[in-house]
């Protein structure tokens, strides 16, 4: 049976949020969202280490910590290391593609221009991530 998701979305374009809001209504997915606008706002909700998220969905181009940096504080991190992160993101650039790999992430997903692709992709994530054998810490 696929599990509900608790979701951290790390994302500072709110065209963006709420695309990704409009995708889980439209999928019918029961999974809680939750929004940081950036890096340090995601860290502050990261303290409650009573509600972890199960994946965090994290932007590269971010204001104050990009992407890049708040993912190597996140697998520096012991007690925060094994939340998955992947990345969803514009950003094609094989640099960063190959440097967050390098960092740890389980995840780097290309936002696609069109709507409906951008549905498949995220159905597809969340689905992975909704039968995955997630472990609690």
């Amino acid at each position: 049976m696929d599990k509900n998701l608790n979701i951290l979305l790390i994302e500072d374009n709110l065209i963006e949020i709420m695309k990704m809001k409009r995708t889980i209504s439209f999928l019918k997915l029961n999974h809680k969202l939750q929004e940081a606008k950036n890096g340090e706002e995601a860290l502050e909700i990261l303290k409650d280490k009573n509600r972890f998220p199960d994946i965090i969905l994290l932007d590269l181009n971010m204001p104050k910590i990009s992407g890049i940096e708040f993912l190597s504080i996140i697998k520096e991190n012991e007690e925060l290391s094994h939340i998955p992160v992947i990345i969803l993101t514009t950003s094609d650039n094989q640099k960063d593609l190959i440097e967050c790999f390098k960092i740890g992430v389980s995840g780097y997903i290309l936002k696609p221009l069109k709507y409906d692709d951008y549905v498949s992709k995220i159905e597809k994530v969340l689905s992975y991530w909704s039968v995955n054998e997630l472990k609690k810490y």
